[in-house]
């Protein structure tokens, strides 16, 4: 099984979680099936930037971004180069380390 690690993030994961990730599966849609309630404004249709995610470990092992994916990345606040939308991003073999970025473009949520 492969897992993802999430480092320390004030709102969605306080002192950092590990979890069991389904391969093949994005890992937005793992970190929600785990409880960890990463914001996707666009309902993962990569129409947003709010599930932008940093890959720390295991960048490789992920399918290649599409041009749709890097074009709306370039719009990410805090991008690198390991950045990824956590909704396009498909868990391979390779185990993960992620980290949430503090700020998103949506800085004003609705309803939590």
């Amino acid at each position: 099984m492969t897992t993802i690690t999430i480092l320390p993030h004030p709102e969605y994961a306080p002192e950092g979680k590990t979890i069991e990730a389904q391969r093949g599966l994005s890992i937005c849609k793992n970190l929600l099936a785990a409880g960890v309630e990463i914001e996707h404004a666009c309902e993962m249709v990569c129409a947003c930037t709010t599930c932008h995610i940093i890959v720390r470990k295991g960048f490789d092992s992920l399918n290649e971004p599409t041009d749709m994916e890097e074009d709306m990345l370039d719009k990410a606040w805090g991008l690198s180069a390991q950045s990824r939308l956590s909704c396009q991003a498909k868990v391979g073999a390779e185990d993960l380390t992620i980290e949430i970025p503090k700020y998103t473009i949506n800085h004003a949520k609705e309803g939590h």
